[in-house]
């Protein structure tokens, strides 16, 4: 179970640091510019909250289990990015966009809180 929750966690943190940082070091414009064109539904504030959400998540899908230190948090961390997801997935369907990236993360989010909570007990 152990092995299983590093690798789905592994691919989800790795996606959503990406994700996360792209939304937080770029500006609006450069986001939209690059094919999220969701950005114009949202301020240049609400989207950089939105990267910073999504790295936090992806820190605490690893490092409570890695340091050991209050290791429930990891599919704590997870259900929130599956939440996240189910609002991504919202706006996507809503603006009549693909909303597949979004689907596969809030599976991959799904799967790792899971398997989180039992390698937790």
């Amino acid at each position: 179970m152990i092995v299983a929750y590093w690798i789905v966690a592994g691919l989800l943190a790795a996606a959503m640091l990406m994700a996360g940082a792209m939304k937080t070091l770029r500006h609006k414009d450069q986001l939209r510019e690059s094919g999220m064109e969701w950005t114009d539904g949202f301020s240049a504030v609400t989207v950089r909250l939105i990267g910073i959400a999504e790295v936090l998540g992806a820190v605490g899908l690893i490092l409570p289990p890695l340091t050991g230190i209050a290791p429930v948090l990891a599919p704590i961390a997870a259900i929130a990015l599956a939440v996240l997801m189910v609002g991504a997935t919202v706006v996507h369907i809503r603006r009549k966009e693909k909303a597949t990236t979004s689907l596969v993360l809030m599976v991959l989010s799904i799967a790792a809180a899971v398997l989180g909570f039992l390698a937790v007990v």
